[in-house]
């Protein structure tokens, strides 16, 4: 295993001594940051206008294309987790899965990525690169992850991004006017004709 990646393990994998508030912060970084983003493409598929829509759908579909990428990866070249070693702290159950790249940095960053694509969302893009920080520091402080697989993350998230924004007019819009808005109209019809939810 690459030397840099182990030193860089070493630093930031929890101390046998760790505090227990640190090892809860982590935690919570770990596995509930993440919950912001479905809730943030369902609120802002909601609430928000038709450039908002256009946004949340192509960042859903960039994610979608990210994590295939990222099983297609962990089938043909499958990285062990740190604790599958073993080596460091473990801190957190996970399944012994191929760990390259870490699917919840492909998720958050992908987003992210997709997001600041556009002007009236890249705001809210940047905050979600932001957040993604803590993610991938948590990942590896518990034992989940080595930073090799937040890395690929980092490598993986921007293409699938950036080949989704490509093929914005052939893939993205015609879902949008021929799939997503008919199913989203027939099912929430009720709420959009009291003004809950924008149409």
């Amino acid at each position: 295993m690459d030397t840099l990646n182990l030193v860089l393990f070493d630093l930031l994998n929890s101390p046998p001594d760790s505090p227990a508030w640190l090892v809860t912060i982590a935690h919570w970084c770990a596995s509930d940051i993440i919950l912001v983003v479905p809730v943030l493409l369902v609120i802002g598929w909601l609430l928000g206008n038709e450039q908002y829509k256009h946004a949340v759908l192509e960042a859903f579909i960039a994610t979608l294309l990210a994590l295939t990428a990222s099983w297609i990866i962990g089938v043909l070249w499958p990285l062990p987790r740190p604790f599958m070693v073993p080596i460091g702290e473990y801190l957190q159950a996970h399944a012994a899965t191929p760990a390259f790249p870490s699917n919840h940095l492909t998720i958050m960053l992908t987003v992210a990525f997709s997001l600041t694509l556009h002007d009236h969302t890249r705001r809210i893009g940047r905050c979600l690169l932001v957040l993604a920080l803590p993610v991938a520091w948590a990942r590896i402080f518990l034992g989940i992850h080595f930073p090799q697989d937040m890395i690929g993350a980092l490598m993986l998230a921007p293409v699938a991004a950036a080949l989704t924004a490509i093929g914005r007019a052939w893939l993205v819009m015609p879902l949008y006017e021929r799939v997503a808005v008919k199913c989203y109209h027939r099912v929430f019809s009720p709420l959009i004709n009291r003004g809950w939810v924008r149409r």
